[in-house]
């Protein structure tokens, strides 16, 4: 299951693949897709994302003065990732996409295979996770710090690593690696 590192990793890789390219038309979602049809369309416009924890925020930015921002939250689930690929050559289970203007024209896909994957349209991120442990460091060992007191902390170290609520993008793999070392 994707966790706070490959959910960071797949923010940059979006970010570096799409910085300079120009989107244009509406998103198409999947009929199986898990997540909200999204009403947005434009003839240009930008995307950006940003990773917290265990979720990932895509930000489409109308080109010139076309309208607002578009921004969706996405939980990667078991297998959730994005590709930028030629529009010919759309890989199975891509459950969203959005067409650059390019000649031949590419799309960036959400792709989960297992369909445990969702998103949601708004920039919030979801109630009740802590500080995220890579972008932002010092809220997240503040906010642990400030609660060593809290009864989720009375619990075996493998069970208080997997509490979002402190521990904001640590999953089962990132547990067994910590403790291990």
């Amino acid at each position: 299951m994707p966790e706070c590192p490959e959910l960071h990793l797949a923010g940059r890789y979006i970010n570096e693949a799409c910085g300079a390219l120009v989107f244009s038309g509406g998103v198409e979602r999947s009929a199986v897709g898990r997540g909200p049809e999204v009403p947005f369309s434009s003839e240009a416009y930008r995307i950006s994302a940003t990773a917290r924890g265990k979720e990932l925020r895509l930000t489409l930015t109308p080109l010139g003065s076309a309208g607002a921002p578009q921004e969706l939250v996405f939980r990667f689930g078991m297998s959730g990732s994005f590709r930028l690929c030629p529009a010919a050559q759309l890989p199975r289970h891509a459950h969203l996409r959005f067409r650059t203007r390019d000649s031949p024209p590419r799309v960036l896909c959400f792709i989960d295979a297992r369909r445990f994957g969702s998103w949601r349209l708004g920039d919030a991120w979801q109630e009740g996770r802590g500080p995220c442990v890579l972008s932002e460091y010092q809220a997240f060992r503040e906010n642990v710090l400030k609660n060593l007191e809290d009864k989720a902390f009375d619990k075996p170290i493998c069970e208080a690593l997997l509490n979002q609520k402190f521990f904001n993008g640590i999953g089962n793999y990132l547990r067994a690696e910590i403790l291990y070392r």
